[in-house]
């Protein structure tokens, strides 16, 4: 399987990054457009909103917000198409702008896909 890795979207690219996807539902703070070297934004894939607002990087709550966003995957695999797209083609890096590097989506969304694509 091609390699899926994560990234803070305000750090540098780098060429070993491969295709580079945004996967928050809000813009990052501060990012300009032209110099965030960006594949895509997919932001259909983002957890919701409510999903977002109750979870906010809370170790305690990780296992249950990865479940309920699988699930958000789950009702959508169509929003999932042009990201496994991508990955059938080689690396993909998929970026956010949380400051907690361990519990976020796109960490989240990396374990979904990995056991999804085998």
């Amino acid at each position: 399987m091609t390699a899926i890795m994560t990234k803070r979207i305000y750090d540098a690219p780098a060429a070993s990054d491969g295709a580079r996807v945004l996967v928050d539902r809000l813009w990052p703070r501060g990012v300009r457009r032209d110099a965030a070297d960006l594949t895509g934004w997919f932001r259909d894939i983002a957890p919701s909103n409510a999903l977002r607002a109750v979870f906010h990087h809370k170790p305690e709550l990780w296992d249950a917000f990865c479940e309920r966003y699988a699930q958000e995957l789950d009702a959508h695999p169509e929003a999932l198409k042009p990201l496994e797209d991508l990955i059938a083609k080689g690396p993909v890096t998929l970026l956010y702008a949380a400051r907690e590097t361990t519990y976020n989506n796109a960490v989240a969304l990396k374990s979904y896909l990995e056991k999804r694509l085998g």
